[in-house]
């Protein structure tokens, strides 16, 4: 294939990467040099030297939610390119602002903590992107979501049993609302409430 190519001229498939624009940042990780390139319809930082990668926060989005985004980054980044997780814990700055980033458990359940600088994008060792989309594609997101439903169910269990115990009606509540509707937040005005009487 040619290299400004985007389709092969023998089977018409599309390119998997190619180089991008011109655009560089220095690497939070290893301090090399990311340099932009395509992976399917996706733009993306990748460093040449320890290749890790930026994705911008719409685009990471986009990864978790499109197929076919996901698809480019499996036939991209093969699962043996992952590194063993660096013992000690090290917080990188943001590629966009310059900010220390929070590490995560990707979907509280994935195993795959990844540095993220909310607004801004998320920045990924070798072969996290990878982990991340197998995750999501074998049912991860959803062993997720369920998995928070049960901690929610259990939380207002725990709630309840301290209401009844300590003789306190919280009148707000609405138990009629379906778990999968119940935010965090609404667990954090309960708890507040409780403390307060």
């Amino acid at each position: 294939m040619f290299d400004g190519a985007i389709y092969c001229p023998k089977c018409g498939a599309r390119r998997a990467r190619s180089s991008g624009g011109a655009r560089t940042a220095p690497c939070p990780a290893c301090k090399g040099t990311m340099r932009e390139v395509d992976v399917g319809e996706t733009v993306l930082l990748e460093c040449e030297k320890c290749g890790a990668a930026w994705v911008d926060a719409q685009t990471f989005e986009r990864i978790c939610a499109n197929r076919e985004a996901q698809a480019a980054v499996l036939h991209r980044w093969p699962a043996t390119d992952r590194r063993p997780p660096e013992k000690e814990v090290r917080y990188r700055p943001c590629v966009a602002c310059g900010t220390m980033m929070n590490r995560l458990n990707f979907g509280r359940l994935s195993g795959t903590v990844i540095d993220v600088c909310k607004g801004h994008g998320t920045f990924l060792d070798a072969g996290e992107l990878h982990a991340i989309v197998s995750f999501i594609q074998g049912g991860g997101l959803e062993r997720a979501r369920a998995r928070q439903i049960e901690d929610l169910k259990e939380e207002e269990h725990r709630l309840r049993v301290l209401q009844q115990t300590s003789g306190i009606h919280i009148s707000g509540a609405d138990h009629s609302m379906p778990y999968d509707a119940i935010s965090p937040l609404d667990v954090l005005e309960l708890l507040e409430h409780l403390i307060r009487h």
